[in-house]
């Protein structure tokens, strides 16, 4: 558990940061949604004849002035129901806790994470998109720049960079997907079910979490606060596992090309993307890859950490519902991502560097195998041979795909038939075609597959990010947008309560 809490230390640290900078926007933390389900209880009980109306909106002005004093500088802003409890009796005396009538701090602290957690998806949600539109833009413009790619750290075909972006796109589509299914499950409220099995109140639980912003309620009272509330916590930390993954993934892609002397893709310098080595003057070490993947290992560590936590525990322990780390989790995760979209706005791309690259390895060969299969019908293992056969020529004596002896091609032609015992003499690739075949720019332009990098599938798959990217804001802005009518819809009632207290 020391590095599952090293990551939560470091982690922390971000939330904090990110707290300190926040600007002056509402603390939407435990206190200030405690208060919320405090304040709807007054209005739903009052009008469901739970609280008696002429107690009501005394215990509301107390409740006000309370949660008033709580947003001056300093002020105590507790964070557990038997903490808040007492400030509230203070201000409106013991009557108040009339309104913890069919309540418990089980279902007010599932509600209270649920809250948070809920606006914390919506806050990563927003910083995925802004990474994903910019790797979408960067496609856009990279459509044309072709560069190598690489499996099993090898160079291994020439692909259209704007078409490795999409790719990356596609994998942080399915991040997106699985926020959104992970939202859906945590926009439930737990109120109203108290410990585990309910009350004999007839509280009105759905429009306790209409006030709330919620979706609806968690059906199943056990349920409520006993597993949701520890297994939630877990997907989350697989969520920001998985996109911590895919940044890993990207960083070190682009990492592995600082073991070159002429990469074709690197950092800008200076503005905190490299800086120099203190002893190497030659040396431009790429500390906002270092940074970004280290944060990446933090975002892991406490993900994984969440599964650790909620193990071999009975229902309704509290390891792993602590709101500081589950969040922290999330600040995490979009520090990364932050890190991610410096990375994508700092790359610069030398075409030219990334053709050289290509044209002096073999990562054209396949095609040869493939258009003898295709034009020529030869079995493609033969073909495959002597693509095998002439690259290891090549190799053997440093020739590049472009210098490559057109006699010494059909000689190599010749020998693979005779030991694959196919009938056959002549290469029937002309000269003309064996180097148009190790093209790199026109194997790209000319692939069929859908989904590949020819520029009529580019432009279909550009068009439907894009569109993917608008169903997502809009998604997000849905989302938001009830969640501060429901708030708002509270206050305006809360403040009629408060009318009958003058």
């Amino acid at each position: 558990m020391f590095g599952t809490r090293t990551a939560f230390a470091g982690l922390l640290a971000l939330a904090c940061a990110a707290s300190a900078n926040a600007q002056s926007a509402p603390k939407h933390d435990e206190f200030y949604w405690l208060g919320e389900i405090n304040k709807a209880s007054a209005v739903i009980n009052t009008d469901e004849g739970l609280l008696d109306p002429a107690l009501a909106p005394r215990i509301a002005a107390g409740l006000d002035s309370m949660l008033k004093a709580a947003e001056k500088p300093g002020a105590k802003r507790p964070t557990l129901v038997i903490t808040f409890e007492p400030l509230l009796i203070e201000a409106a005396g013991v009557e108040a806790t009339l309104l913890h009538a069919g309540r418990s701090s089980q279902d007010m602290l599932a509600t209270v994470r649920a809250a948070i957690m809920r606006d914390e998806l919506l806050r990563l949600d927003e910083r995925l998109r802004k990474v994903m539109a910019t790797m979408v833009r960067l496609a856009e413009k990279h459509v044309d720049t072709i560069v190598p790619n690489y499996t099993n750290g090898v160079a291994a075909q020439p692909n259209s960079y704007g078409h490795y972006l999409l790719g990356h796109v596609a994998g942080l589509d399915r991040d997106a997907q699985r926020l959104r299914e992970a939202f859906a499950r945590l926009d439930r409220s737990p109120m109203g079910t108290t410990v585990l099995n309910g009350t004999s109140w007839p509280l009105n639980r759905n429009r306790m979490a209409s006030y709330l912003g919620f979706a609806d309620t968690v059906d199943n009272a056990y349920d409520a606060a006993q597993i949701a509330a520890a297994e939630l916590p877990v997907e989350v930390g697989a969520l920001a596992t998985s996109i911590a993954l895919h940044a890993g993934a990207f960083v070190e892609d682009v990492m592995t090309q600082y073991a070159q002397p002429r990469p074709w893709i690197l950092l800008a310098e200076g503005d905190g993307n490299t800086y120099v080595s203190s002893a190497m003057p030659q040396k431009r070490n790429p500390g906002l890859l270092n940074s970004t993947r280290s944060q990446a290992s933090s975002v892991i560590t406490a993900g994984i950490g969440r599964v650790i936590q909620a193990h071999n525990i009975p229902p309704g322990m509290s390891d792993v519902k602590s709101v500081r780390d589950n969040a922290a989790v999330i600040t995490g995760t979009i520090a990364m991502l932050d890190g991610w979209d410096r990375i994508l706005n700092g790359l610069v791309i030398d075409p030219a560097r990334a053709l050289e690259e290509l044209n002096s390895d073999w990562t054209a060969s396949q095609e040869v195998a493939d258009v003898l299969m295709r034009t020529y019908k030869l079995p493609f293992r033969v073909g495959h041979h002597f693509a095998s056969e002439v690259v290891d020529y090549a190799k053997a004596n440093n020739i590049r795909p472009t210098d490559f002896p057109y006699a010494e091609a059909q000689r190599i032609y010749k020998v693979t038939l005779k030991e694959m015992n196919v009938t056959g003499s002549e290469l029937p690739l002309s000269e003309a075609e064996f180097r148009a075949t190790l093209d790199p720019v026109a194997i790209v332009r000319n692939r069929a597959t859908t989904g590949g990098p020819q520029p009529a599938e580019m432009a279909r798959m550009l068009g439907l990010a894009k569109q993917k990217l608008a169903q997502q804001e809009q998604w997000s802005k849905e989302r938001r947008g009830r969640i501060d009518s429901a708030l708002a819809a509270l206050d305006r009632d809360f403040g009629k309560l408060l009318e009958r207290a003058k």
